[in-house]
This record gives C-alpha cells, structure tokens and sequence, in this order.
C-alpha cells in the first residue's frame, strides 16, 4: 500500500526539496552555498526581462538572500562551468551532466532555421562553424560582419526578425554543435564552439547512447528537484516528452527511486522521492520570480499551495489583475501574497506597484513581505523601497516598510 500524506506535509516534502523550507544561512554567502543550491534546482530558467532583476538571478536570493550575482557569472563563464546554456525549462542554466542527456530528447526545430533554404542554412553553417573554430566567441552580430553575410531586414516577425545568421546559431545551438561561452551587457550570447567548452564533447550524442536511460536520469533529477510531484510536474521540469517520462517514472518506482503516495486533495498519482526530506515545520520566507522552478508547474502549484498565478507580461495593462512582473510571497508553508515589483536603478528605489493579500493570509504578513522587500533592495543597491497604494496589502505593506527604520520610506500617493 502507498504511504498517505497530508497537503501540508506534501508542501513540506516540495519545499525542502527546492531549498526553501527554512530560513536564509546567517553571515555572508559563499560561491560553495551558491553551487549547491544550484546543484540542487539542477536548472533556472532564462528570461530577459529586467524590470526587476534577470530571472536567473532571482532563485539565488530567495534560498540565500544577499549574495555576490559575479558567482554565478563565474560559474557559467569560467573553467571548470558548473552552468551551462540549453534549452530545458524554456532557455535556462543547466548542470553541465544533462546537457548530453538533454541533447538525445532536444526537438526545438521550430526555433533555428530548420525553415530556411537548405543551401543557404548549410552555406551560413559552414562560415559560421569555420570562424568559432579559429577565433573568439562572437555574438550573432559580430559573426554577421565577420563572415560578410549581407540581406534585407525582414519585416513579418517572424523569429523576432533574426537573420539568417542568428537562426542558423541557434539550429547549431540546438543541435549542440555551438553554445554560449557568455552573454554581453546587452545579454546577447557570444557563441562558441560545444567542443571547446566542453573537451570531451565529440559534437554527436554518440552510437552508443540510450535515450531511455537518459530520460531516467533526467526524470530522477525532476523527481529529486521536485520532492514530490505527478510525472507530469517531473515531465515538465526539463520539458520531456510526457510517454517518455511516464516510461522512466515507472523503471524509478520499479527501482525503490520513487514512491507512489497517496496526498489528501490531490487527485492524481503522486510520487515521493526516496531522498526527500520531510521537515517538522517550515520556517522560510522568499520572493519568488516568476520564472522559479516551484512555480513551473501551474497545475501542481494551485494543487499544493491553493495559489492560482499566471504571468501577465504579455496581458494588455487593462486587463492585468494583479501587475506587470510579479512575485509570488512564500512564508513558512504557504504562498500568502503577490507584489508587484520594479527596480527603479537611476532613482535608487525598489517600486511595489501593487501588493495583494492571498486569502487567509496571516497577521504578519505585511511585516515579513517588508522585510523581505528590504533585503531585496540591499541585494540590488537600491537605497529606499516605495509602495504604491494599489492592492488590498498595499496600506499595511506601506506602514510596515515605514516603520523599519533607516533609509526607507514609503509612498502614498492619491489613487
């Protein structure tokens, strides 16, 4: 018979797993606390929106709060990379050990230029290959000028306009013939050789690869990301085929890796990883982006949590509910408020546009979520945190940023 487990308890079990069940580590963070961290999540998503801060940026300061963003520059830049680009959850970091697994499962086709004319991709190809192999990492830009490419600015859209050049990059970024050696100011990747980031990398999968058993390291590593999860949250994780997952989740539970569970409220087949943690109670508090790996999974989130969140960047302003770019505010075991947050860099300030309560939401929530918006400012060099009065927590988030002391101070302006 399967173990049964309260929503509560699962809460605890996904919460352990991604880092978040207690509180932040005292004295100041080392790149070894940033690696496992990393280590742990296995993946952050990329996203270029920085109204606040990058996306994967954010997953750090909600486990470790106030740390150094040049680790993880290092990390992903300098030898030897304990992050690397590929496709996963949509375009993100990843641990270098899953980039081949992932290469065998890759079918992004629609992305590069798998609709070019075959001549043309196959000439780009050949002169963009040739210029890596025997110079520096280059932006698609730069390799534009370099291999002479010349062609009329498209105008329908498509691909966010890319030239050929910039598609066939990221055919041979899917492919994993290229990758990314590090991104620009701008965040523009400079591309370079897979081969001469990673030495033993010979461009191919290889004749003897098992796609099945990497789809059982890939699920195993969702499952243990996870703590606990329905194959299609560990599916979603690194965006595998759902059949496929379906197939390993099995060969795991057949192995003693996963353990079918039964949770109260969850109506689906859930599975526990035999190395989760179920802590006695949860004591952390975190802003989470948008793009957070405990919020992948929207289904699972509303199942666990009783939070409904969708990412409105892409709403008409008239019809967003809640904001542009907003956080859901994690405190203890529940998700108990959403802000709406921006980083105003030339005035020095943290903007909350909007705060709302979820609700239930307890006592102290305004005071923790202050805190919390204090931190984050410190974290970004900003010298106040203004709370605009949008939003049913607006009011109490305001008095609270206003009664912490030094430095900060609220806004109050006329609806």
């Amino acid at each position: 018979m399967s173990a049964s487990l309260s929503l509560n308890q699962a809460r605890r079990i996904a919460l352990a797993a991604q880092g978040l069940d207690k509180g932040r580590p005292a004295g100041p963070v080392t790149a070894r606390a940033v690696g496992r961290t990393f280590d742990r999540l296995h993946l952050v998503q990329i996203d270029s929106v920085n109204v606040l801060a990058r996306s994967h940026y954010l997953p750090f300061f909600s486990r470790l709060g106030n740390y150094d963003r040049g680790i993880l520059h290092r990390m992903a830049n300098s030898h030897p990379r304990r992050m690397t680009e590929y496709w996963a959850h949509e375009a993100s970091f990843i641990r270098p050990d899953h980039f081949p697994d992932l290469l065998l499962w890759q079918n992004r086709k629609w992305v590069g230029a798998s609709g070019m004319d075959p001549e043309l991709r196959t000439g780009v190809a050949a002169k963009v290959l040739e210029e890596l192999a025997r110079g520096k990492p280059l932006t698609a830009g730069e390799l534009t000028v370099r291999i002479g490419h010349v062609e009329d600015r498209r105008t329908d859209n498509w691909g966010w306009n890319w030239n050929a050049v910039k598609r066939v990059l990221e055919h041979l970024f899917e492919e994993g013939l290229v990758t990314a050696s590090s991104r620009t100011e701008q965040f523009e990747r400079r591309y370079t050789l897979t081969a001469k980031v990673y030495s033993a990398f010979d461009g191919a999968a290889g004749p003897g690869a098992d796609p099945a058993a990497a789809m059982v390291r890939l699920i195993d590593a969702a499952a243990r990301a996870h703590g606990i999860g329905t194959v299609r949250c560990f599916a979603d994780y690194f965006r595998t085929p759902m059949r496929a997952a379906a197939v390993a989740a099995q060969h795991l539970v057949d192995a003693g890796t996963l353990q079918p569970v039964s949770v109260r409220g969850w109506d689906r087949q859930v599975y526990r990883h035999a190395d989760s943690r179920l802590p006695r109670a949860a004591t952390g508090r975190a802003l989470l982006s948008p793009f957070d790996s405990l919020v992948f999974e929207r289904r699972r989130l509303e199942e666990l949590f009783g939070f409904h969140y969708r990412i409105e960047i892409y709403t008409p302003e008239a019809k967003r509910r809640f904001g542009y770019y907003v956080l859901p505010f994690l405190l203890r075991d529940g998700i108990v408020a959403r802000v709406d947050l921006k980083a105003d860099r030339p005035a020095g300030v943290l903007l909350a546009r909007a705060a709302h309560a979820e609700p239930g939401a307890p006592a102290d929530t305004a005071v923790e979520l202050a805190a919390e918006l204090r931190l984050m400012a410190q974290w970004l060099e900003l010298d106040e945190v203004l709370v605009s009065p949008a939003g049913d927590l607006a009011a109490a988030l305001a008095e609270a940023v206003s009664d912490g002391g030094a430095g900060v101070s609220a806004l109050r302006e006329q609806a």
